[in-house]
């Protein structure tokens, strides 16, 4: 059977904002995760002038996915063109461009194309990569404008890291950061915990975490894991007080051992801030109580990732 010629679809929005600004955003692929939401991680592999070799960890249809891209950056031409190099079934084939086009010197069209093929043209493949371009290309040039437009609003985002020495092996403290299925036993504050591993280094963790007043809430991220050094992380499912939270977990040897961070990037939600913290907060008291709270909680998973480190030696 002759194999079916690849679908094409197109999917565009205005912005308002200059067309080589938002070029610039397409292209730094390690801000992705903080602009777009189905993104959980992307990091340039190879770059030879305009070529480069991309690999990015995204969410589609709710499942986590990872693919190799290729793209050829045109400057001139303020246009991107890709080419998924390894394709996650059920798609056999992906390419597609981001095309910049200004309106104004304060507007700017954006045009996203894709074309597609199912693996062995199946009907029900295609379907789903149907709903899965149509919802990630949707929700990422929404989440573009709403980005790009309010740039200068940048005090709602929040970013901070934490580090500790250990007198211990990398392997053993991305061990006890690995194995998030064991939290419940290894973390006070962890009050039950749901991990699934889709694919190696591929996770979906599922957490109930106790605040200092005994509630808990409900979180869920997508993490990717670089064994023994790195996971980076996106949570899918938030609090109430952020519309975004990113962050990893970094192992850096040393000559004392190693040297363990724990990072966040989070967007305060201003519409929730009076319904969590009453109506006298403001957003500087909710950058505070944020930080407050995910610092904590990450120096005692590194004190706990200390304590077992040093204890193996």
């Amino acid at each position: 059977m002759a194999q079916q010629s690849p679908k094409t679809v197109e999917h565009e929005i205005t912005v308002l904002a200059e067309a080589r600004a938002v070029f610039r955003f397409l292209s730094q692929v390690g801000m992705w995760p903080q602009v777009f939401p189905p993104t959980v991680h992307a990091e340039r592999v190879e770059s030879d002038g305009a070529e480069e070799r991309i690999r990015i960890w995204a969410t589609a249809n709710g499942e986590p996915k990872s693919w190799t891209s290729r793209r050829t950056v045109r400057a001139d031409e303020l246009r991107i063109d890709f080419r998924q190099e390894v394709s996650a079934p059920p798609v056999a084939s992906m390419g597609g461009s981001w095309i910049v086009e200004p309106l104004s010197e304060t507007a700017t069209r954006i045009r996203l194309l894709h074309d597609y093929r199912a693996v062995d043209d199946d009907p029900e493949g295609l379907a789903w990569i149907d709903q899965a371009v149509d919802h990630n290309s949707r929700s990422e040039l929404a989440a573009l404008k709403t980005n790009l437009e309010l740039v200068t609003a940048g005090d709602t985002l929040v970013s901070f890291e934490d580090s500790v020495q250990i007198a211990g092996s990398a392997k053993d403290v991305y061990d006890f950061l690995n194995e998030a299925g064991l939290w419940t036993e290894r973390l006070p504050h962890v009050a039950a915990v749901r991990l699934e591993e889709p694919s190696p280094g591929l996770q979906i963790l599922e957490m109930d975490t106790r605040t200092k007043d005994g509630s808990t809430h409900t979180t869920e991220s997508v993490r990717v894991c670089f064994p023994h050094h790195r996971i980076v992380y996106k949570q899918t499912v938030l609090p109430a007080l952020m519309t975004l939270h990113t962050g990893y977990w970094l192992l850096e040897e040393n000559d004392g051992g190693v040297k363990a961070t724990s990072q966040h990037t989070v967007a305060v939600n201003t519409a929730a801030i009076a319904t969590v913290l009453g109506p006298e907060a403001d957003l500087a008291r909710a950058r505070e109580f944020v930080r407050t709270a995910l610092s904590g909680n990450s120096r005692a998973t590194l004190g706990h990732a200390k304590a077992y480190a040093e204890s193996r030696r």
